[in-house]
Order: structure tokens, then C-alpha cells, then sequence
């Protein structure tokens, strides 16, 4: 059965700098009536065992649990020895993730400086995915990576951001502790069609983020197509309440219950405030319903 968890995009920056404590984002949340609540690394306040039993009792008491961990290493830096800092970060994200209750840790590709070639980062990213995965493994944890468009802390935006590069990193590491965390929306941004690119991933689908974007009158998404093919992060496509966009999800549900999807599903959402994320959140009980009778 499909479950539907939360992560505050509206406030993302906001309890990353302290200027609102997660603690107060784990109050509101309840409102929403989720099943859990998704985390983003910069969070959290430390990574102290003391802290992080805090963090998850303080969510499960509230009847929710924290099953995905949102974190955003950075592969593709042309320096080996920091390339192995951030599989070390992303290694220890992946125990933070276990010691929270976490059943799923995102990883990234990195980001898209200009003077690294495409292949050459394919290869960087393969190899620092592959040797995560033994911790992955012996942490219970389902390393997915998605198909992102750019973290708010990186310089450049996403080296796998376009299908071709995301298809060709998650086609050649075959293992049962990595897969896809699919996001619509951000295939749209690519330029690319999101069901077109749930169709190549489908099998690998672990954990999906859900959110959508509508054009401003008078706008189409060739006005905003780039040479690239991108759409870049354009203001006039904006986010709305899910459901109420582009994104087919009528679609999107089809194929994921057609392969017995049963993982998390969680709203990126909260940019126009806690209403839009609670319809959001509604919209996706009412499509389970519709495809899973529950």
C-alpha cells in the first residue's frame, strides 16, 4: 500500500538556519494528516545519538514515522579526495537515516560544473554510489537517487538532471539496495516528459516526490524552453496544490500500481502555505483510494 509522508519545501531554508526549529515543523505537521515526515539533512542540529532519539520519538509520538531522508552529496568534483568526503558524508547520512527509523536516503549525482564532461562524471558518480552501497546494505537503508534539478545550497544545478545522464548513471549499478526516487515535476523543469522517463525508471521506482507546477496565463513551455532543452526554474511556472498542474497523475498512479508499487510518496510542497499542502496531501489519499481501494 502506497504511504504519503511530508517535506516542507516552504520552509526548507528557514529550519535549515535555525530561523524555525524542526521541532515546531514536527507540530504543525499534524495538521496534515500524513503518515510521516520526510527530513532534510540540514535539519538536523547534530547527528548525536542522544539528538537523533529525540528527532524520531518526538515523530513517532505522533503517530508518524521518518522513512526518507532528503540529502544531496556532490559527486562530480573533480578532486578524488573530496569526491571520498562526500561518500563519507553520504555513508554517514545513511547511518543517520537507519538510526531515525529511515527505510530510504536520496543521493545525488552533484552538480553540473562546466568543465566536467559528461562521461567523466557518469564514471565519478557510478564509482562513489557503488561505494556507498556496502553501508546501505548493512544499514537497511534504500539509497535512491533522484532525478533532481538543483539543491538550494549548490552553486550549478544538477549534473543528471536531463534523462539521458540520469538513465545512464541508474543503468549501470544493478543493486537491490539502490534505486529511483521519481519526481515529475523535475522532469518537466529538465524538459523532459515525466511519464515518459517513469516508464524507463518504473522497475527501479523505490520512493517518489510529489509536488506540481502550472504556467501563468498567456506562457507554454516552449516560451521557456533554453538551448539546452531545459526550462531552467523559470518564475512563470510556479507550484500549486498537486493534482491541479501538468503532472498527469492519473497516469503516474496507473504505472505505479500496475508494478505493485508500495513505497513512500512525499509532498514537496507548502510554498503558498500549509492549505495548498494539505489539499495536496488529500488529492494523493484520493488517488490511493482510486487505485488501491484504501
Amino acid at each position: 500500500m502506497i504511504k504519503i509522508s511530508a517535506l516542507p519545501k516552504c520552509w526548507i531554508e528557514d529550519i535549515s538556519e535555525g530561523r524555525m526549529d524542526l521541532f515546531e515543523w514536527i507540530e504543525l505537521s499534524v495538521q496534515l494528516e500524513c503518515e510521516g515526515l520526510e527530513l532534510y539533512s540540514r535539519f538536523l542540529k547534530s547527528h548525536d545519538a542522544k539528538y537523533l532519539s529525540r528527532v524520531r520519538g518526538h515523530i513517532e509520538a505522533l503517530g508518524m514515522c521518518m522513512p526518507m531522508m532528503c540529502y544531496a552529496p556532490d559527486f562530480t568534483v573533480p578532486d578524488p579526495g573530496v569526491r571520498r568526503q562526500e561518500i563519507d558524508k553520504q555513508i554517514e547520512m545513511i547511518q543517520v537515516t537507519a538510526e531515525l527509523g529511515g527505510e530510504f536516503c536520496r543521493t545525488l549525482s552533484g552538480q553540473a560544473r562546466p568543465e566536467v564532461a559528461i562521461e567523466q562524471g557518469t564514471e565519478w558518480v557510478v564509482e562513489c554510489i557503488a561505494a556507498c552501497l556496502p553501508a546501505a546494505e548493512s544499514c537497511g537503508v534504500k539509497l535512491v537517487i533522484e532525478n533532481h534539478y538543483k539543491d538550494s545550497y549548490c552553486q550549478y544545478r544538477e549534473f543528471a538532471q536531463k534523462k539521458e545522464v540520469f538513465l545512464a548513471i541508474v543503468n549501470r549499478i544493478a543493486s537491490p539496495h539502490f534505486g529511483v526516487q521519481y519526481d515529475p515535476s523535475n522532469a518537466l523543469v529538465a524538459g523532459d516528459d515525466p511519464v515518459a522517463l517513469l516508464d524507463a525508471v518504473l522497475p527501479r521506482v523505490m520512493t517518489m516526490h510529489a509536488s506540481d507546477r502550472y504556467l501563468l496565463p498567456g506562457t507554454s513551455l516552449e516560451d521557456l524552453r533554453q538551448a539546452d532543452g531545459t526550462l531552467g526554474y523559470p518564475q512563470k511556472l510556479v507550484h500549486g496544490v498537486t493534482g491541479q498542474g501538468l503532472n498527469d497523475y492519473e497516469a503516474i498512479f496507473a504505472r505505479l500500481v500496475s508494478v505493485g508499487f508500495g513505497g513512500w510518496i512525499s509532498i514537496e510542497d507548502g510554498v503558498n502555505g500549509m492549505d495548498e499542502m494539505k489539499a495536496s496531501v488529500d488529492f494523493l489519499k484520493s488517488m490511493r483510494f482510486k487505485y488501491q481501494g484504501a
